[in-house]
């Protein structure tokens, strides 16, 4: 499984915006379907909130693929 370490400038980032800032999602339509899908994992449940507010010592997981820690 491919790890991420992540910097966020600020108390939080909305997912939809780390995904296209870890360039997982071309766009942010690409950015939304991932998530309709199901494929977010944050804290060992599905998010299904495209605009969820991410906080430092949140863990993602991508399609099972990709593990993203925030910092």
């Amino acid at each position: 499984m491919e790890e991420i370490t992540f910097t966020i400038e600020g108390p939080y980032i909305e997912l939809l915006a780390l995904l296209k800032a870890t360039s997982i999602a071309q766009t942010g339509g690409h950015a939304k379907f991932i998530v309709e899908d199901g494929d977010v994992v944050r804290n060992g449940e599905v998010e299904e909130r495209k605009r969820a507010k991410l906080v430092p010592g949140d863990i993602l997981e991508i399609g099972g693929e990709i593990r993203i820690f925030l910092k």
